[in-house]
């Protein structure tokens, strides 16, 4: 895993993103997730290290998913810490119920924390999940009031500066099918995504202090087609080539095959993956 320091301010936001919807979600999708969320629930652990979390401590997952991240940070915070976890996504919250004593779930959205009384956590953070938030100076205001005084934050999302490399190979697969729009709102990410710039900028804007903002790459080794659709599909609860039919899937997925098979090396296909890690404090 590569870093790079970055430490300037932004200057733009993505704009025209694509509407996300929650509604594509199913239950085989969440327990899809479930399963083939390793590489993001290792992301995830990088990301929570960085708050340097104690014993004891209260802490707030937004946007935990199914959980995995929420158990592993509760199982370091001994008998009196806690996690509270949100995320809009029921499905996935009830697969997110038991699975640690200390971890609370319920369905919310980073945008209401209303539900949280003011300076309640000690830190927060949010795993790959800024770039699916259209409003990210709510969503950080939000966590800034629910920290404690000197509270912590960690966030890291996808980074607009540099496309996954499976990204950039479904949007030539879509072009090649001249499937232009689908192209077009592939490029946006069906999210919200930022450069390194503008997460220091909108922590700085919410109200933040002591933001350090790191870009990294992370690689991941894959097995074929149905790994990249069955991660790509699950992970974006169903948006992702949503505005396809099953026919134009299928072209999709026969030029994506071809194309990673032209990766495949003695060691499988690997593939490259970038993500913005920031950290910062309530002043």
């Amino acid at each position: 895993m590569s870093q790079t320091n970055v430490s300037s301010e932004a200057t733009s936001e993505v704009e025209d993103a694509p509407a996300i919807s929650l509604e594509h979600d199913t239950p085989e999708l969440a327990r899809a997730y479930e399963h083939l969320s390793t590489r993001q629930f290792n992301h995830g652990k990088v990301l929570v290290a960085a708050l340097r979390l104690k014993a004891g401590e209260h802490v707030l997952d937004v946007g935990c998913g199914t959980g995995r991240l929420g158990e592993h940070v509760a199982r370091g915070l001994g008998p009196t810490g806690s996690v509270v976890g949100v995320d809009p996504l029921p499905l996935r919250i009830a697969i997110a119920r038991g699975r640690h004593p200390n971890l609370h779930v319920q369905v919310g959205r980073a945008e209401d924390l209303s539900c949280f009384g003011a300076e309640r956590f000690s830190a927060a953070y949010l795993n790959s999940v800024l770039h699916w938030i259209p409003d990210k100076h709510v969503a950080l205001s939000q966590v800034l009031r629910v920290l404690a005084p000197a509270g912590r934050i960690a966030v890291n999302c996808a980074d607009a500066d540099r496309p996954h490399q499976s990204g950039a190979l479904v949007r030539q697969a879509l072009h090649e099918e001249g499937l232009t729009d689908a192209a077009r709102a592939s490029a946006r990410g069906l999210n919200y995504r930022v450069t390194a710039r503008e997460l220091a900028r909108l922590l700085r804007q919410a109200g933040f202090v002591n933001v350090q903002v790191q870009a990294r790459t992370f690689v991941d080794r894959i097995d074929d087609v149905d790994d990249v659709f069955a991660w790509s599909s699950s992970s974006s609860f169903g948006n992702f080539l949503s505005d396809l039919d099953e026919a134009q899937r299928a072209r999709v997925r026969a030029r994506l095959a071809d194309k990673l098979e032209a990766l495949r090396t003695e060691t499988g296909i690997e593939l490259e993956r970038y993500l913005v890690f920031a950290t910062a404090q309530k002043g």
